[in-house]
């Protein structure tokens, strides 16, 4: 880039609104700002077209591999396709074989390419097309097949408020599927002895295992101290004001709500693995547990809550940490740097 205008195409075969998406939600409007061309492909269209806001980014639906690759072709000359997860590679894949475009692979979990039945025999000529791919953490990096250039995700700058003014809550941000560990969360709190002291666990997200969920809490007696809200728009609201998020997830590649948590001084109480090792647990290691391990994830946030002052010195620590190391600015220079790479 540097001057070169080019264009740059984000594909995910999505019609939903996870952290994939609003990784390219971010990034796709602050590389047009560096003076990029860019088109967006796939995504819920109602989120996407929200987040992208005014910035001249072109956006295009596609919930599928059929759909994306037909949208793919009807983009004019791209310069660099970056795909994100298995099947969206594919399509880049398959583009570069008549389109002198690069495809830059964004790989977000700690797997291997073709973990699903049905990409597994077409992963190695995936990696064989792929020029070059983005880890978005060490953690990603040392799971997955090939080389790869680590770029944290980053996040903007954000505020919260003070200890004393934030509400009396533990917050859960994040789909109620298996993989999150849910669970834990709320084994955690039943073993807890703040929500004796009009704390309340506030789970925002929504998924299979809600009922599960629900239903877990009332076998525990505790459904009086849990508020389901469900999936929410105004989360980093909830985030702001809560005074810990709980992040139990056993094998987060990285973790946005954490990285957003950490943006507005949230305290942060997560599981010692995977990217949460990068992002919390390189600021304070003694405010996360074992993964599973909810008594000992009981304890951690009983001693956090009762201790407003190092509630505040945590929040300070880590969001100094986010704006240091996690920045948006700092995730699109690395961006860009694997872009140039590829094309010289």
């Amino acid at each position: 880039m540097k001057g070169i205008l080019i264009h740059i195409v984000h594909v995910v075969c999505s019609d939903g609104f996870a952290g994939v998406e609003r990784y390219i939600s971010r990034i796709a409007p602050a590389l047009r700002a560096r003076g990029a061309d860019v088109t967006v492909i796939g995504g819920d269209t109602r989120a996407m077209t929200r987040t992208l806001g005014a910035a001249p980014v072109d956006f295009v639906p596609a919930a599928s591999v059929a759909q994306a690759r037909r949208a793919l072709a009807r983009v004019r000359r791209p310069d660099i396709v970056n795909t994100h997860m298995s099947e969206a590679d594919l399509v880049g894949a398959l583009r570069s074989m008549t389109s002198h475009a690069r495809v830059v692979s964004t790989r977000h979990f700690a797997a291997r390419r073709g973990s699903r039945a049905a990409m597994k025999p077409l992963s190695g000529w995936i990696g064989r097309r792929v020029d070059a791919q983005i880890a978005i953490s060490r953690f990603v990096a040392e799971s997955i097949e090939g080389e790869s250039v680590v770029v944290h995700t980053g996040v903007d700058d954000a505020a919260g408020v003070p200890p004393r003014l934030r509400e009396r809550t533990v917050l859960v941000a994040q789909r109620l599927e298996p993989e999150k560990d849910t669970a834990t969360a709320i084994r955690a709190w039943a073993a807890a002895s703040a929500r004796t002291g009009g704390w309340r666990m506030v789970v925002a997200g929504d998924g299979s295992q809600r009922h599960e969920l629900e239903a877990l809490a009332r076998e525990y007696g505790i459904e009086d101290t849990v508020d389901f809200v469900g999936h929410r728009d105004d989360v980093h609201e909830l985030m702001a004001v809560a005074s810990v998020l709980f992040a139990p997830t056993p094998r987060e590649g990285l973790g946005l709500s954490v990285l957003e948590a950490m943006a507005r001084a949230t305290p942060v109480v997560a599981s010692a693995s995977g990217g949460h090792l990068e992002t919390a647990g390189a600021v304070d290691a003694s405010r996360m547990f074992t993964p599973r391990d909810a008594g000992t994830a009981a304890r951690v946030l009983d001693r956090l809550i009762e201790d407003e002052e190092g509630r505040r010195a945590l929040g300070a620590a880590l969001q100094r940490h986010q704006r240091t190391e996690f920045s948006l600015s700092a995730q699109v220079d690395g961006t860009q740097a694997v872009y140039e790479a590829v094309l010289r």
